[in-house]
């Protein structure tokens, strides 16, 4: 008869090796400033969460909270599209086609110089642009008349 003693170790998981979190319950100022700093140009909203120790998915629910005005007073504005409509220029007569108003150039004319008209209807203004417009002087009057 064997009489050696042999042991048997169960390694048991337990829940209370797991250190636990307790939830971090953070003010509405401080959830605003914290969507302030993503709405910053070119800042990263992952960057913004990691650097304050809090989940992206987090701070994207407030950013929808603030939008919503839910976050308490001192909301911004989200930047959005401007609605945009397109349409026909009027034709001017044709001078040459017998006195048939409202025929369009021929093919073999070629124009000028470029030129469009550009209307835009904002909140505080409108304005009209016509020809070549330099697109950085056109970014800084949307700018000051969108914001």
């Amino acid at each position: 008869m064997d009489t050696s003693d042999s042991a048997v170790i169960v390694s048991v998981p337990s829940r209370k090796a797991v250190p636990t979190r307790k939830r971090v319950h953070r003010s509405p100022e401080l959830k605003r400033q914290m969507v302030e700093e993503t709405l910053a140009p070119g800042a990263s909203v992952a960057r913004v969460a990691q650097a304050h120790g809090v989940n992206a998915n987090l701070l994207f629910n407030w950013r929808r909270q603030y939008r919503q005005g839910l976050l308490g007073v001192g909301t911004r504005r989200m930047p959005g599209l401007l609605a945009v409509r397109v349409a026909e220029a009027p034709c001017a007569p044709d001078r040459g086609s017998g006195g048939r108003a409202g025929m369009h150039r021929t093919n073999t004319e070629t124009p000028q110089t470029p030129s469009g008209t550009i209307h835009v209807e904002l909140p505080k203004g409108r304005v009209r642009l016509t020809g070549s417009v330099d697109p950085e002087t056109l970014r800084v009057v949307l700018e000051a008349l969108g914001g």
